[in-house]
């Protein structure tokens, strides 16, 4: 074994050791991914949220036992690879090991860490731009096609992860056309490649349109709600925070891709981070769309700085270079990462106040980040759905509906249950998970708490009994007085009602 292989395991080793010690065992899972776990119980080609790949992931997690051991495991997976990629383009561009020791510890001590924390597309994501890049180096190094038909899988493989490759893509075509690469274009296997392409994803496609491409909605819902608030000053601040410590390796990739003559192939890449910002700029696209551009441009840094530190007096410089991100993660380690209790945030929140991490979606400001807050109260929410699902007599258990406000609410019962629910809601992908061969008869409501609210009224009337069950006491939740009813003895048809409403909402 080499110097370089045990210098490579030693960062992949510390790289998951990291993703796992970073989170304090007083959260649970975060909101979002237990509506990407429930994917795997009704596996198909595409979801209102997401695309399918999330889905084939989560249902190899099920086959492994669904524990969170292995939820956690996959985005670190994703990060290890994004870190390995890095160190196969450094190999790639020629670069010592002193390039590979600074590229790895750049990425390692940066925002990817918090991204690979959470099991969501975003870390696969990362990876398929990441990889995608380094194809495209590899074609143009080599000119030889087997890499245009690895791109066009490895794209149609990210864009079945998340479409946000799709501003890849965007970025990219302007920096080609405006390069000496624009030869591309005459290429007859340019154009095969993107057929190979179009087939991949056309599975996807076709359920876009079978189902009335509910991505249109989704995306106009999402800017609608969340990305209204996003501030285009605040996105570009957060790109340079996101690698503060690796950020002069990255400025150091920009200036040699403009005047360094090895790089001279490769000055695309500037004029296409350029254009993909922009082009995230214009939508007003949440700042960590944008971290998938970075990690190939360390890799160049990294190279570029091996080697004008490489003699002389300025090779005193490049240790400073490798620990500048392992002192700048010190404040990181303290603020970024959930592995403080809400109570010490709570007591402590100047930093993070200063950082922007208290401010939500909804544009304002709270006590905890809100990824933190959606780690918080979903097994409390399932221990009392369960408790009270078990007080209902078992003939009339099977007929018990356990509706949910959101896919947060319904995708925890499910992943938490010891009893056995299938909880549903009218939110996210649950609106097409009701089963109505089952005829309702009672009715468990997990309402989230709004103070005008009167579900008593508004529900009661329709069942014979109505009484309110329990609710989340955790107060750091952000499901905080979320609310469980129980309906019994229903004095209605709740299929037809079911039925009603998701024509309402899907209209």
């Amino acid at each position: 074994m080499t110097k370089k292989t045990i210098i490579l395991l030693g960062f992949i080793i510390l790289k998951f050791a990291l993703q796992y010690i970073l989170i304090s065992p007083e959260y649970d899972l975060q909101r979002d991914e237990y509506l990407h776990l429930d994917q795997a119980n009704h596996l198909a080609w595409g979801y209102l949220s997401v695309p399918p790949v999330t889905s084939w992931i989560s249902y190899i997690i099920l086959l492994l036992g669904n524990s969170v051991f292995w939820v956690k495991f996959f985005p670190a997976l994703f990060g290890v690879l994004t870190l390995l990629i890095v160190w196969k383009t450094i190999e790639k561009l020629n670069g010592n090991l002193y390039a590979l020791i600074l590229g790895a510890t750049c990425i390692i001590f940066s925002s990817l860490l918090r991204i690979n924390i959470l099991y969501q597309p975003n870390s696969l994501d990362v990876l398929c731009w990441t990889g995608f890049y380094y194809i495209l180096i590899q074609y143009v190094t080599t000119e030889k096609p087997k890499w245009l038909y690895i791109g066009a899988i490895a794209f149609a493989f990210g864009f079945l992860n998340k479409y946000n490759i799709l501003f890849l893509l965007i970025g990219l075509l302007p920096a080609l056309i405006l390069s000496k690469q624009r030869r591309i274009f005459t290429e007859k296997k340019l154009y095969i490649t993107l057929l190979l392409g179009l087939v991949l994803i056309l599975p996807n496609l076709l359920w876009q349109y079978n189902n009335h491409f509910p991505v249109v909605h989704h995306m106009k819902e999402l800017a609608e709600t969340q990305l209204v608030n996003m501030d285009r000053v605040e996105f570009l601040k957060k790109q340079f925070l996101y690698f503060i410590g690796s950020s002069l390796v990255i400025l150091s990739a920009l200036y040699a891709l403009l005047f360094y003559k090895p790089f001279e192939k490769y000055r695309f890449f500037f004029s296409s981070l350029i254009f993909t910002i922009i082009v995230f700029l214009y939508f007003k696209a949440k700042a960590y769309y944008a971290i998938g551009l970075y990690p190939i441009y360390i890799a160049f840094g990294a190279v570029y700085l091996s080697q004008i530190l490489n003699s002389g007096k300025k090779r005193y410089l490049q240790p400073v270079f490798v620990i500048i991100p392992l002192l700048l993660f010190i404040p990181m380690y303290n603020l970024s990462f959930p592995n403080k209790s809400p109570e010490y945030i709570i007591k402590h929140p100047e930093n993070y106040k200063k950082l922007g991490m208290l401010k939500w979606e909804d544009g304002k400001d709270h006590n905890l980040p809100q990824d933190y807050a959606d780690m918080l109260g979903w097994k409390e929410l399932a221990r009392k759905t369960d408790s009270v699902y078990a007080t209902i007599p078992n003939p009339e258990k099977k007929k018990t509906l356990v509706l949910c406000d959101n896919y947060g609410q319904a995708g925890a019962i499910n992943y938490y249950t010891k009893q056995g629910i299938k909880a549903v809601s009218f939110n996210a992908d649950y609106i097409n998970w009701f089963n109505l061969d089952i005829q309702y008869n009672s009715l468990i409501r997990v309402k989230e708490y709004h103070e005008n609210d009167d579900e008593m009224a508004e529900t009661g009337p329709y069942f014979q009994t109505a009484i309110v069950a329990d609710s989340i006491t955790n107060k750091n939740a952000r499901e905080y007085k979320t609310t469980i009813f129980v309906f019994t003895g229903a004095k209605i048809d709740i299929n037809r009602r079911i039925v009603e409403e998701i024509s309402k909402e899907k209209n």
